[in-house]
């Protein structure tokens, strides 16, 4: 199975020092799950998240998406606005598009330390879950009809 998913990524600038090392992570991880990751997006914060992975969606050779960002609580709901916005519009974007996009934005509600001691966590499981879904759909599609039970693993 190597490289038979290609993947995009879409990375928030806003608190680089937590992104950045989610984007190594995740380009670690793709690379060990033997994913090809072809494009990688920087967009302003995690709020414009959403029209970068739509953009990937459109595109024929992309299987799915996986979007990282930090969203730190600061002294207002702000941080809550902004996170449950993207994740709802992403959600929205693959269903729409019928390809897996991972959410790996850590937030709302998290200091910087907090975010910080996440890093791996969220961005490994983003991406594996993107590439699990991308596998396990594209074994659903190959197959005409069942004449009995399936399991897609």
């Amino acid at each position: 199975m190597a490289n038979d998913i290609n993947l995009g990524i879409v990375v928030s600038e806003f608190n680089y020092d937590v992104t950045y090392l989610m984007l190594q992570r995740a380009l670690n991880h793709a690379t060990f799950l033997g994913a090809k990751v072809r494009y990688i997006v920087k967009v302003p914060g995690a709020f414009e998240i959403p029209i970068a992975v739509k953009k990937l969606l459109e595109k024929k050779d992309i299987d799915a998406v996986v979007a990282l960002g930090a969203v730190i609580q600061g002294e207002t709901k702000h941080d809550e606005l902004v996170a449950s916005q993207a994740g709802r519009k992403i959600m929205d974007l693959m269903i729409e598009y019928g390809k897996p996009v991972a959410l790996g934005i850590i937030g709302p509600g998290a200091s910087r330390m907090q975010a910080l001691e996440r890093v791996d966590d969220y961005a490994r499981r983003a991406v594996e879950a993107a590439v699990k879904m991308a596998r396990r759909l594209k074994k659903l599609e190959s197959i005409e009809s069942a004449k009995e039970l399936i399991t897609i693993e």
